[in-house]
């Protein structure tokens, strides 16, 4: 699986470009498997436009660590938990696995068996006392030669193992002192035993060393058990009775069970420091596979594709360890540094659809009305239908070519998009703050930037105090040094600033203070290629001031 993931908090630019790049992919390379995922919730453009289409947006993934179910095994080897307890011997042996998971007929988890369930059970044989086991005679015949010649009423009883190898009245007494539980009997041809076995009817009689059964002098007529010749010697016969019983009997039932979404580390140390060789998953309330210790050998690599975005700050969590493959984007180059030679798309543009229009274009793939409409979405949106100084005359002519094909008109169809922005009198403040939010980290200074899209700015004073004490929240759970939070009303072609308390930077600001922590920027649409340049000129300042 490869995933295909635009920035945290993504915006509608970032989730359209994963979603077309990722069926782009798919299209260009069969040989491989592209996922498109997003790291945040929808905004309300981005659910607009895949309620328009009909579509599935990107699933979501909160991280790309290399969790558990990425290394159990989907297929295991498994055993039905009324199969005879030598089948899961041989085939732990033969194909030499710790662990077995045991499943009921109709495919329900039941438990696992493992070299350390069935040492327990062997090593309680060389116990003194005579157990009682659990036999299913249709598991005679499957662990040792032989044949029926009479069935029995019962499907499944309880009875102690016992051999008929001794006198007679000391046989008797022996069988007597067990009752009212009866034995399983293995016995030679020995009439005056085998007819004290039918009259007290035991569930099952085992015969051995018998060549001619037609001349058993036996009247089987209301005799309610089993009774198997077996080819084999008395003593072979007995051990191979013991490891008939069903497998349910030694299993454990109650093992740990992970978690698919486990993160690898710490379901390997669970495993580890516990005193099982394999344990279960489970994923969504479902059996999922068996991870083993073997399993945790080699930690997974997970593979990405980068687009909107080619910084590991402003990435899905857990990329810093991911196999970066490709980065499509239209932002500034502040990657890190890969192992290998990736492909890199950049160009200056004020969508990375755009970019990924041109993709289809070079290796001559159609698109689709569903892409066109979706990438003409993701342009628009990020170009503040073409208001933004971000915007080129490539964004312009790729976007009337996608309304071309999706069969929609431009300007109405972006008018139609970009009133989907927030009423933040409704809206969740919260993810207000932390839709698009972006951080970096520049002059020794961790800051983020936030912008949302509103369609007036007459309700900003009334949630300024509480936007602020979310942004200062944000700021401490991310351990930052300054929140800003971009306000934006396209039509207006402006934006409003606020900032948490940090007045040494806010005093370096070129913007008009219009209020405590709250700055009109007039003609500012593009965090990128308006306000971004001005906090790192204010941060430079900063740290020349300080030197």
């Amino acid at each position: 699986m490869i995933y295909v993931s635009g920035h945290k908090n993504p915006d509608t630019d970032s989730v359209c470009a994963a979603y077309c790049y990722a069926r782009f992919k798919n299209m260009v390379d069969p040989s491989g498997t592209y996922l498109p995922v997003r790291c945040g919730a929808l905004n309300s453009q981005v659910k607009y436009l895949f309620r328009f289409l009909n579509l599935e947006p990107p699933v979501l993934l909160p991280d790309i660590f290399p969790k558990v179910k990425d290394v159990a095994r989907r297929d295991p080897i498994k055993i039905e938990e009324d199969e005879p307890v030598r089948f899961a011997i041989d085939l732990l042996d033969s194909h030499n696995i710790s662990v077995l998971p045991v499943f009921s007929s109709s495919g329900i988890f039941k438990g696992i068996v493992s070299i350390h369930e069935i040492s327990q059970f062997l090593l309680s044989e060389s116990s003194n006392h005579r157990p009682a086991y659990t036999f299913r005679p249709e598991n005679f015949l499957k662990v040792f030669p032989g044949r029926c010649i009479k069935r029995g009423d019962f499907q499944e009883f309880q009875a102690p193992l016992m051999i008929g190898a001794m006198p007679y009245e000391t046989s008797i007494r022996r069988i007597e002192a067990l009752l009212p539980q009866k034995p399983l009997l293995v016995v030679g041809l020995r009439e005056d035993l085998l007819q004290y076995a039918l009259l007290k009817d035991l569930p099952t009689i085992v015969l051995t060393g018998v060549e001619n059964p037609a001349h058993l002098p036996l009247d089987l007529s209301k005799y309610r058990g089993w009774i198997f010749i077996s080819d084999i010697d008395t003593a072979e016969t007995v051990r191979l009775l013991r490891l008939s019983i069903p497998v349910r009997c030694i299993m454990n039932p109650n093992p740990i069970q992970i978690d698919g979404e486990e993160r690898f580390e710490t379901a390997r140390d669970i495993l580890v420091n516990s005193q099982y060789r394999g344990l279960p998953v489970f994923l969504e309330g479902s059996f999922y596979g068996i991870v083993t210790r073997r399993c945790f050998i080699h930690r997974p690599t997970q593979r990405l594709i980068l687009v909107d975005h080619n910084e590991l700050s402003q990435s899905i969590p857990g990329a810093e360890h991911a196999e970066i493959l490709e980065i499509i984007d239209h932002h500034r180059i502040a990657p890190e540094k890969t192992h290998k030679p990736i492909y890199m798309y950049v160009k200056p543009v004020g969508s990375t659809c755009t970019l990924i229009y041109e993709q289809f274009q070079i290796f001559h793939i159609p698109i689709s009305r569903e892409i066109a409409i979706l990438l003409l979405g993701g342009i628009l949106a990020d170009t503040a239908h073409f208001r933004s100084p971000t915007t080129t005359n490539l964004d312009k002519e790729i976007a009337s070519a996608l309304a071309r094909i999706g069969g929609v008109d431009v300007d109405s169809f972006g008018k139609e998009l970009l009133s989907q922005a927030h009423d933040l009198l409704t809206a969740d403040l919260s993810q207000i703050v932390q839709s698009d939010f972006k951080t970096y980290a520049e002059s020794g200074i961790k800051f983020g930037i936030g912008q949302v899209e509103v369609v007036s700015f007459d309700s900003v004073k009334e949630v300024k105090d509480r936007l602020l004490a979310i942004m200062e929240e944000t700021r401490q759970n991310q351990q930052l040094d300054w929140v800003l939070l971009m306000i934006t009303n396209v039509p207006k072609e402006s934006s409003l600033l606020l900032s948490t308390n940090h007045p040494k930077l806010e005093r370096l600001l070129i913007f008009s203070k219009i209020d405590e922590h709250m700055y009109d920027l007039p003609g500012v649409l593009s965090r990128k290629k308006q306000l971004l340049p001005e906090i790192l000129q204010v941060l430079e300042s900063q740290s020349r001031s300080s030197a």
